[in-house]
């Protein structure tokens, strides 16, 4: 079966020792690879390696000898407990190795747990372990991070869920950082303030925040669409620390609200109009457009894109005005006529 949304993250975090594999894929291999920790700590605990509970299997190895996972399947460990043969890095050429191990598999077996990249969804990988009757299937896409994932990771490390302008700043970190990076920050902050009973404040966030996280355009157009004008400032000032200049993201939302117009423009519809783009967009992205497309509207587009070209002229000239300060001020009035 397939689990998507608050469903996965359950699962990540209480996973069922009773099914007989698990696949995570994704895009983004720090993703997969944080969840895949989380939920083979969940099955064979902090010990479970050193116990040789955990067996792990590359797929150049598993290639070479298809044996390999079966054997881990049905080996009996020293210790007593739950057991995971762990699969990296799997392929579709591993399906019928996978299926046949599935076919063999019985309770009091070791549990499979497989990591892949990303899938489509007429993988080979993900039909063996979506058609199976006890095994679980879940992907993971570029989906901004939810504030209840957020106070999920507060409360995985004992910490109080703050004050409303506090949880504004988690989230903006939340949404800037790389998922790892963001659990490590969590982390950083639960052991700050171990021995400390006042509430969470934003300087306790800001003492163990990376000074800069990695931020892409795509998060800013992602923030500006949707009306998140409040959490404009720290992405700038992330992105701009990479070395983006206002240029370049002024050339990236015009690129971006090109296309959305193409789409909310199409006479049979936003769904229909983003089939018709190239290159095509595929997956989680699609849906976006779409909803933003739904949302926007071409006549609000037009608007943003009149607003963006006046600025994109005002950065290209002789200009005297601060090129940061006159890129945040355009995104800002984009960012509150989505809300409109």
């Amino acid at each position: 079966m397939k689990l998507t949304g608050a469903a996965a993250n359950t699962y990540f975090r209480q996973p069922d020792p009773s099914h007989a594999a698990l696949l995570i894929f994704g895009a983004d291999p720090m993703r997969v690879a944080d969840k895949r920790q989380q939920v083979i700590n969940a099955l064979v605990g902090p010990q479970g390696e050193e116990e040789m509970r955990l067996t792990r299997i590359s797929t150049a190895d598993l290639r070479k000898d298809p044996a390999l996972l079966d054997d881990a399947i049905k080996a009996q460990g020293f210790f007593p407990g739950h057991r995971v043969a762990f699969v990296e890095d799997a392929t579709d050429g591993m399906s019928k190795v996978l299926a046949a191990a599935l076919a063999d598999w019985q309770a009091g077996d070791a549990q499979v747990v497989i990591t892949a990249g990303q899938l489509t969804a007429k993988s080979a990988l993900r039909k063996v372990v979506e058609g199976h009757k006890n095994a679980v299937a879940i992907g993971l896409y570029d989906d901004p991070p939810t504030v209840a994932d957020v106070e999920q990771a507060l409360r995985d490390v004992g910490v109080d869920l703050p004050e409303r302008d506090v949880m504004d700043t988690l989230m903006s970190l939340a949404n800037s950082l790389e998922p790892g990076d963001f659990r490590q920050t969590i982390e950083k902050v639960s052991l700050y303030k171990r021995g400390d009973d006042t509430a969470l404040s934003i300087a306790d966030v800001t003492a163990n925040a990376p000074q800069s996280a990695e931020v892409d355009i795509d998060d800013v157009l992602e923030v500006v669409t949707t009306g998140q004008a409040d959490r404009l400032g720290p992405l700038l000032r992330n992105l701009y620390a990479q070395g983006v200049t206002p240029v370049a993201l002024s050339i990236g939302a015009m690129r971006h609200f090109r296309r959305l117009h193409a789409v909310a423009s199409d006479p049979g519809g936003a769904a229909a109009g983003v089939g018709r783009l190239r290159p095509p967009v595929f997956g989680p992205r699609r849906d976006k457009m779409v909803r933003q497309a739904n949302h926007w509207g071409r006549d609000r587009v037009e608007k943003a894109l009149t607003a963006l070209t006046d600025v994109d002229l005002q950065l290209r000239s002789a200009n005297t005005a601060p090129p940061n300060a006159l890129m945040e001020r355009v995104l800002i009035r984009l960012a509150m006529l989505a809300r409109r």
